[in-house]
């Protein structure tokens, strides 16, 4: 890794567009959001069919003759009005919990409703140059249905995926709905690890490189790990307290056997809070001592300055009493002046002087030496 390599940090979050008074629960899909493409998993123990359209209605025949199966709507991107209206009215979903699916600014979060389960996360993924694209996933849980919705084709999601094709012995086809919402949620808390663990590495390599030389670029890779840190922050709090939320919920939605589960993920959770926090404050001594090492650098510039200073300063004393040139006779009346440098007229006066400076440098020189002002 080129540690001096120039830093594009981008925190990709979509910032909240709020306008004042604004009719609650209008949900209009964003202009620059991705054309809608649906996947539907239906499975069950021994069964799995999946289908790949851009047909909502298409989707819906297929669900409908799958019920005795659980059901996977996965929505990947949200640029069809058509699309997000029809889900809306099939599936008669609060049309507040819609416009939370479409803006996609929400914190992590999990509401209950009268039919169904409303859950957000923030979903990470680290670039090559430190950018942090940072998107909303929301899913909707119903008895035998489960729909995530998403702004991007790409996500973290394909571990999930590859347990449903290749039905590994276990809880994913037996559990329902509600274990395939744990099992989303916990694999995108994982990816969290994946981004502290790179984080981490890049601390570990600035420090190294810090003492070493304390180039600015190290400071600039500092400060750009710590904004990263801060924005985790912002999306493990609240995913703490929404898994939190769900262990304490009583709705028949969230099965009894799934609970073991979650808390497993709010184990995970606190671990990635701790993480941060520690990462943080790793950052933050850093940037101290970056900047204590340069202060040192300077102090240590100023040191040889004094020093060289000091040397010179009664030679530059001696030469200029000896540039003065007062005469040692009157020009005019030819009149000796006793106290107007009679060195000026001395045979080798010249060699005199240099010596004498020579000597005064070797005193100053020695005298430091033995101060131990040399010394790093």
């Amino acid at each position: 890794m080129d540690i001096f390599k120039p830093i594009k940090f981008n925190n990709n979050t979509k910032k909240s567009k709020v306008n004042a008074g604004e009719i609650p629960g209008s949900y209009q899909v964003l202009e620059n959001s991705l054309p809608t493409k649906l996947f539907v998993y239906a499975y069950s123990e021994n069964y799995l069919q999946e289908l790949e359209t851009h047909d909502i209605d298409k989707a819906f025949e297929f669900i409908e003759g799958q019920n005795k199966h659980t059901i996977w709507l996965d929505v990947k991107g949200l640029g069809s009005q058509m699309v997000i209206d029809t889900i809306q009215k099939k599936l008669n979903i609060n049309i507040l919990t819609m416009e939370d699916i479409v803006k996609t600014h929400q914190r992590p979060k999990f509401e209950e409703y009268e039919n169904y389960i409303f859950v957000t996360s923030r979903m990470l993924e680290l670039g090559k140059s430190l950018q942090l694209n940072n998107e909303q996933l929301s899913f909707l849980l119903f008895e035998n249905l489960i729909l995530s919705f998403q702004e991007d084709y790409d996500d973290v999601l394909e571990p999930i995926r590859t347990r449903l094709r290749k039905n590994v012995k276990g809880n994913m086809r037996n559990l329902g709905p509600s274990y395939l919402l744990y099992a989303l949620m916990d694999t995108v808390i994982d990816h969290y690890f994946t981004i502290i663990n790179r984080l981490g590495d890049e601390l570990e390599i600035v420090e190294e490189h810090l003492y070493q030389k304390a180039h600015k670029y190290l400071m600039y890779r500092i400060q750009a790990v710590k904004k990263l840190m801060i924005s985790m922050r912002r999306a493990a709090w609240p995913e703490r307290d929404k898994i939190n939320d769900i262990l304490r919920t009583t709705n028949p939605l969230i099965n009894t056997e799934t609970k073991v589960f979650f808390r497993d993920a709010y184990d995970h959770s606190i671990q990635i809070i701790d993480l941060i926090e520690s990462y943080k404050e790793i950052s933050t001594s850093l940037l101290d001592l970056y900047l204590s090492m340069i202060s040192n650098k300077m102090n240590e510039i100023m040191k040889f300055l004094t020093i060289v200073s000091v040397i010179f300063m009664p030679l530059t004393f001696i030469a200029g009493i000896y540039g003065m040139n007062f005469a040692n006779q009157d020009p005019v009346s030819g009149k000796n002046l006793p106290l107007n440098m009679p060195e000026l007229y001395w045979p080798n006066g010249y060699v005199f002087a240099l010596a004498l400076m020579l000597l005064i440098t070797f005193f100053q020189v020695w005298y430091f030496a033995k101060k131990g002002w040399f010394k790093n």
